[in-house]
């Protein structure tokens, strides 16, 4: 999203002047009172507004209905094969002998055991940095529109798609000169003032650690006091964060801002400075050849730090249910495929394309994708791979994004709108924002960085301190993200398609979409003070909920069967990009 983060810490700063700031930066853990697997309460029994998973299983147990095996691939950014709560549910190729280094299956990928590794290569060397999407087509294509003419009347709607992309890209690495610079100096200054009257306020209030709401309770006995608790008090309000400590706040900004201006360096050398081509030196494919498939190898977790999100992702849909460790999965009766295409950094097309088809060939029911990026130069590979999962009965679920933004209006890929075909969309497609606990009010309901749009947002899912599987010792972490959200709608799709096997995607996507749930009140538009209908932010208007999902599917009756997955994907039969 944008890019892929381990999760989200979103700050939206009011500055001195009206000044907006707003970025998407690494997740710290929040202090929080919200119970650890909130996300899966129901809101009636705990008083939690999540997707009530105990309830679609004791509905499930009074139907008498047996669940059936369903995998789910994941691609993203590597797992821990070794997590006490995941390695039970990791899928095995039941083609492949492990370590013979024989393509066992014929699927063109040597021992893919748990999946595939589309970011290495044979020799074991693995991709995990890469740079931007927007640098990358700026620079690729800045010889061929930079300082021309171009007629757009005379351009074919490919070229129009890519000479307006380039524009895009060309504002995003030059934007306009200064404006950085000026809104930086702005940052830090404001995080300089901000530790000020933090030391003052712990001074007058005699402790260390305080949240939002007592530093509101707190009685000034000076101006300086007075004023110290009008500067955090606006600035913890205007992000929502008035549960969170202060140290937590202030440390939160203050790496913000040193992640921002780390981030103006590297704009400035992007304007001059080609993208280090991190994937060419390593995995050496033919990026700009789709046909060029068979490349990468099988660790699917490469390192702890790139195996992070991935993990975290995996062990929302399927950790191992009710056997005392760590957290509960959402779907029980799943297998976990692995398929890595997701750096840090921005994921290529190409990899994205591919990764889709190897998960449809190799049997995935439902395919997550928690990542995404601003720009995407190989859109028509992907849409193809799309359309192929389409045919073969695969459901895609996808996380809308960490930038507080509307996506019906700001590009946000992949997406379920197809390439000058009329914006026809992807019918086995869900975009997922991501949801709040709310703390009892609805305004809350809404994460504050999740991105929004009443076309591209089909439905909102618990998102924010969502507690799961962590690499490195059987650990667990809390995290933010609409990555997070995108897996609890995937777990759901596993848990209908494991109880109701005749339904088909588009018959899923109906169960959850019809059964989410309208807050009671207006919620807060992400990034922003304004309250709105959620149906104004999403096409539902809802957030989901496995329970009345489950209700739904069992009163459908099936439909005729698609086409099942053959074990090889055809040739993809398209045009190779240029450049």
């Amino acid at each position: 999203m944008s890019k892929l983060t381990r999760s989200v810490y979103c700050l939206l700063f009011l500055l001195p002047a009206s000044s907006l700031i707003q970025a998407q930066t690494s997740a710290k853990l929040r202090s929080s009172e919200v119970p650890k697997g909130w996300h899966t309460m129901d809101r009636d029994k705990d008083g939690q507004f999540g997707i009530s998973v105990e309830k679609a299983y004791e509905f499930i147990q009074s139907k008498k209905i047996k669940g059936k095996p369903v995998l789910v691939a994941v691609i993203d950014s590597g797992i821990d094969t070794l997590h006490e709560d995941l390695k039970e549910v990791l899928w095995r190729n039941p083609g492949e002998i492990p370590g013979n280094g024989i393509d066992d299956d014929k699927n063109g990928y040597v021992d893919d055991i748990y999946g595939w590794n589309f970011l290495g290569n044979k020799d074991g060397r693995n991709v995990e940095k890469d740079t931007y999407e927007g640098a990358r087509v700026y620079h690729s294509l800045k010889n061929k529109y930079q300082g021309k003419k171009i007629d757009t009347a005379q351009l074919s709607a490919d070229e129009k798609y890519e000479y307006a992309m380039w524009l895009k890209a060309k504002q995003a690495i030059l934007g306009d000169e200064g404006e950085g610079m000026i809104d930086l100096f702005e940052l830090k200054q404001a995080v300089r003032i901000a530790k000020r009257q933090d030391s003052i306020l712990r001074k007058g209030m005699n402790k260390e650690e305080f949240t939002g709401h007592e530093i509101e309770k707190f009685e000034p006995n000076s101006q300086n006091e007075r004023v110290a608790k009008n500067y955090l008090v606006s600035l913890m309000k205007a992000n929502n964060m008035m549960d969170i400590t202060n140290k937590d706040f202030v440390e939160g900004f203050d790496e913000f801002a040193k992640m921002e201006e780390k981030k103006a360096e590297q704009r400035e050398k992007q304007k001059n400075e080609l993208p280090i081509p991190y994937r060419a030196q390593v995995v050496g494919d033919n990026e700009n050849d789709i046909n060029d498939r068979f490349y990468g190898n099988n660790n699917v977790m490469v390192s702890l730090d790139a195996a992070e999100h991935g993990t975290h992702v995996s062990g929302i849909i399927g950790a191992v249910r009710k056997n005392g460790k760590g957290m509960d999965g959402i779907a029980d009766n799943v297998k976990i495929m692995m398929v890595r295409a997701v750096p840090d950094g921005d994921e290529h097309d190409k990899d994205v394309a591919l990764a889709i088809r190897y998960a449809v060939d190799n049997g995935a029911k439902v395919v997550n994708m928690s990542f995404g990026k601003s720009f995407s130069p190989g859109k028509k590979w992907v849409d193809e791979a799309v359309k192929y999962a389409e045919s073969k009965g695969v459901l895609l679920v996808h996380a809308a994004g960490n930038d507080h933004k509307n996506i019906d209006s700001s590009d946000n890929f992949p997406n379920a709108v197809f390439l000058n075909e009329n914006n026809k969309k992807a019918s086995n497609w869900i975009t997922v924002g991501a949801s709040s606990p709310g703390n009892g009010k609805s305004e809350g309901l809404t994460a504050y960085f999740s991105n929004y749009g009443k076309d591209q947002v089909d439905v909102f899912a618990p998102g924010s301190n969502i507690y799961a599987t962590f690499p490195g010792g059987n650990v667990y972490r809390s995290l933010d993200g609409t990555s997070m959200a995108s897996p609890v709608v995937a777990g759901t799709a596993a848990f209908l398609f494991s109880y109701f096997p005749y339904l088909t995607p588009q018959q899923v996507k109906y169960c959850i979409e019809k059964s989410a749930q309208a807050p009671k009140g207006k919620v807060r538009k992400p990034g922003t003070d304004e309250l709105v209908d959620l149906s104004e932010i999403s096409k539902t208007g809802g957030i989901i909920n496995t329970f009345e999902a489950a209700k739904i599917a069992a009163s459908l009756q099936p439909q005729s069967s698609v086409e099942e997955p053959k074990k090889k994907s055809p040739k993809p039969k398209l045009r190779n990009r240029k450049g």
